[in-house]
């Protein structure tokens, strides 16, 4: 547990908070490794936390939520109808995805909530675990790799910081030292949050581990749900994860989009072209479900995932002490896990 609340906590915390002291700016960020390999790591990461992984993955495990309830759908056509839909609300700006942002938050957070405080408090003794400490601790920092976490604060940094300046007094919104100071607090309570989320679940899952053996990894959120809300409640707060994945999918998409339009071809695509790309490749992905891109997934993050850890804490430092060294960590790191990879 304590190696997924480092991977998965602690170190997009400190990526999102390395990111504000640059501005936000991705690009400024990246530059410091070289101005080539980081326009490379940006093109890398915007695929895994768009077509190639976050979106489809958002669309796998809406579409493992759903078919508990509609066994006979396919994954191909969910994936079709959920591509459409993400097209719709893309290709123009929407008000409805704030208005289900401002409320669908708040609901699935308090229904998780009530899922761990309830799920905690009905349960039995914790059956015996027999796993080593430190084969916990590796399985961990690796399905901490896996939220992809760090890799969306990198690129969502920005939206953060224009949010609480919106909330500033208009004096201070060019103070710096403040915002990044109000930055730090809300990136802590989100940190607190997202770990009693990630805690909780562990804890509830460990304690039913026994009527989940053999459930998919996908379908372990709709079976606790159903364990511990019953089929009624438990079919609302399911209908709540699916709809959180389809919107976090629509973000995504309208940011992708984006990065072709403007960065990868200079304005030479139009943003239209870019969300038709962006989502064909998507519906390809996702049709792999969601075990399949996590093994498409598994060995990429595997290697890139330590570099870009460790260029975040170099930036931090940078900022922070005048610390100078960032390549030669970053790029010894990365050789290093690809050697480890093929070992």
């Amino acid at each position: 547990m304590i190696g997924l609340l480092i991977t998965g906590v602690g170190i997009p915390f400190l990526g999102l908070t390395a990111m504000n002291l640059y501005g936000g700016c991705y690009k400024k960020f990246f530059a410091r490794i070289g101005a080539m390999p980081g326009f490379l790591m940006t093109v890398l990461i915007m695929g895994l936390i768009g077509p190639f992984g976050a979106m489809p993955r958002c669309i796998a495990l809406s579409y493992s939520t759903t078919k508990f309830f509609i066994p006979g759908l396919s994954l191909p056509l969910f994936s079709l109808l959920s591509c459409g839909i993400i097209f719709l609300f893309t290709i123009r700006e929407s008000r409805l995805i704030d208005i289900l942002g401002k409320y669908l938050t708040p609901f699935l957070l308090a229904s998780l909530l009530i899922i761990i405080i309830k799920g905690i408090a009905m349960s039995e003794a914790m059956p015996h675990l027999e796993q080593p400490l430190w084969t916990s601790f590796i399985s961990g920092v690796t399905q901490g790799y896996f939220t992809m976490d760090l890799l969306g604060a990198f690129f969502f940094s920005s939206v953060v910081l224009v949010c609480l300046k919106d909330n500033m007094h208009p004096h201070d919104q060019n103070d710096v030292k403040k915002l990044v100071n109000l930055s730090v607090r809300a990136s802590l309570l989100a940190a607190f949050l997202l770990g009693t989320i990630y805690l909780g679940f562990s804890l509830v899952a460990a304690y039913q581990s026994g009527s989940l053996h053999g459930i998919p990894a996908d379908q372990l959120i709709t079976q606790i749900s159903l364990n511990v809300l019953g089929p009624y409640a438990g079919l609302i707060a399911c209908a709540a994860v699916a709809l959180a994945c389809l919107t976090t999918a629509i973000a995504l998409a309208a940011v992708s989009a984006e990065f072709i339009q403007h960065d990868l071809s200079n304005e030479r695509v139009s943003y239209a072209t870019g969300l038709f790309i962006t989502l064909i490749l998507t519906f390809g992905i996702s049709t792999l479900n969601f075990s399949g891109i996590l093994q498409l997934l598994a060995p990429i993050l595997q290697v890139f995932y330590p570099a870009f850890i460790v260029l975040a804490l170099c930036n931090f430092l940078h900022k922070l002490t005048g610390f100078p060294f960032v390549k030669v960590p970053f790029f010894a790191t990365f050789a290093l896990t690809l050697l480890l990879r093929f070992l």
